[in-house]
């Protein structure tokens, strides 16, 4: 695992910052390396044993992380403001024996892992244990999974191996010239591939040191900026769109201010939706920033990025990152000529092992020569790239989230006065797209929608759920009676 022998050799440099305390990469090795014992108990090695855990953003975040890594187990990171049947869906399909907490979470979690005989660690309450040998971690191994929402209604679980993610925190690391100097601000869900590679991974696979915020605040945020000496900045279009309006509410003072920390910033990023020109104008205008828009997947990190160095252009996504070969090609899986639309694939040691117990799923998404197939479309424009679109209407970009419109239709069909319904994304400034939904009552009282949101708010995580409702007497359809995406997005 180079990423914590490197940082085995940084002992004395600070690694995190958190709820006001500093922590050391000597620190963060000796303690992640105490954990690791505590969880192998008698064996040697956890051989992949799947690790879930439950613990908010900051030291102990890494530290949990690192010590399943350090003992041979996969880390299952579950999501913070999920429910408990969208946890128990990822603890079930993982076939994880352990389950690790923070105690503010234990209550959510304690019932579900009794009653199914999980082993149950509640990070605050364990104790020292002897010092064992922990196992020697190839790069080959399966290292961790994320879950993420594709056309099906059931989120599938990436496998990334220590090499896919080494090679994709390597790669950013030198694209966006990482150091030992750097400083950056994480206020990103730690779910998602995002924050935990591309801005814990690259910070301390380098020696640099990382601020974590536990949740998004503007008024936080730009106080780390004038405060904690931060020299990158991370985030989806929607944080950058909220801290510009919060700016804009400021005195001239308070803004000058603001605008002269950000210009010591070296670099700031935008990713995992579609950056709107106009918050990339605006954000420069207060900022001295002409924000860096970067293109990735879950299953294969980033891929395609604007260059530190030379233009960054709007609405593109930019070039192929060191070590990573991208092509465009038709329906035939055949490359297109260059100013035509295609569909990404993408080679490299980033890309993904595989879907978690979906065989079928992982052939389907590679081609017979091993190119991943990303399902979005773009065009080859002067030597950058341009996303256009999605091979499937059921994928919606919003907020960073990529999220599945058929798993939130199939959860909207189970209310009892829903008889049917048409999830779409629908263009939006502040979340690249806006989740909403058309609606077949499924009798004649009339349906409250007001009384939705409670519902599905027990059913769904916040991001899935929808923000506008249409009620409707029939939904468009196809000949053959396929309700056609195009014409429900119209409605709105």
């Amino acid at each position: 695992m180079e990423l914590i022998t490197r940082a085995s050799k940084e002992a004395d440099r600070i690694a995190i910052l958190a709820h006001g305390k500093t922590h050391t990469y000597g620190k963060l090795f000796d303690e992640s390396g105490q954990l690791a014992w505590l969880l192998l108990g008698d064996s040697s090695d956890l051989e992949e044993e799947r690790i879930a855990f439950m613990v908010p953003p900051g030291y102990d975040y890494v530290r949990v992380q690192w010590a399943i890594w350090r003992a041979g187990g996969i880390a299952v990171p579950l999501c913070l403001t999920y429910p408990l049947p969208s946890l128990v869906y990822v603890l079930q399909d993982t076939g994880a024996r352990t389950i690790i907490v923070a105690r503010q979470y234990a209550d959510l979690l304690q019932d579900y892992a009794r009653e199914n005989e999980l082993r149950f660690l509640i990070l605050e309450d364990l104790l020292p244990v002897a010092k064992k040998p922990l196992p020697d971690i190839t790069s080959g191994r399966r290292a961790m999974i994320l879950y993420t929402s594709g056309t099906t209604n059931l989120p599938k679980g990436v496998v990334s191996t220590h090499g896919n993610l080494e090679a994709q925190i390597a790669m950013l690391v030198e694209a966006w010239e990482w150091s030992a100097d750097d400083r950056i601000l994480c206020i990103l869900p730690l779910h998602h591939v995002h924050g935990i590679v591309n801005v814990i991974g690259c910070a301390l696979w380098c020696g640099a040191s990382v601020v974590f915020q536990p949740k998004f605040d503007p008024q936080s945020v730009f106080r780390s900026f004038r405060e904690d000496g931060l020299t990158l900045f991370m985030a989806v279009p929607t944080i950058y769109y909220k801290l510009i309006a919060y700016f804009d509410q400021l005195s001239p003072e308070e803004q000058e201010s603001l605008t002269s920390s950000m210009q010591a910033f070296r670099l700031m990023v935008s990713g995992s939706a579609a950056l709107p020109v106009s918050v990339m104008e605006r954000w420069q205008v207060l900022s001295g920033h002409r924000l860096l828009e970067r293109y990735g997947m879950t299953e294969m990190g980033m891929a395609i990025s604007n260059p530190y160095h030379g233009e960054r252009r709007p609405g593109h996504i930019g070039q192929a990152l060191p070590g990573v070969t991208v092509r465009l090609v038709d329906e035939n899986n055949l490359v297109v000529p260059d100013g035509d639309a295609g569909e990404i694939q993408v080679k490299g040691a980033n890309v993904f092992h595989e879907y978690w117990k979906k065989p079928e799923a992982t052939r389907e998404t590679f081609t017979e020569d091993g190119w991943f197939k990303t399902g979005d479309i773009a065009i080859l424009d002067d030597g950058y790239y341009r996303i256009l679109g999605r091979s499937s209407v059921d994928i919606i970009k919003s907020g960073g989230y990529k999220i599945s419109a058929l798993e939130i239709e199939e959860v909207l069909r189970t209310h009892p006065q829903i008889r049917d319904c048409a999830v779409v994304g629908i263009p939006d400034d502040e979340w690249g797209e806006l989740v909403v939904a058309a609606l077949i009552p499924a009798g004649a009282e009339v349906l409250d929608t007001d009384l939705l949101d409670p519902w599905i708010r027990e059913r769904l995580p916040a991001y899935r759920i929808p923000r506008r409702y249409l009620v409707v007497e029939d939904l468009p359809r196809n000949a053959m009676g396929k309700v056609t995406k195009k014409e429900v997005r119209k409605l709105f």
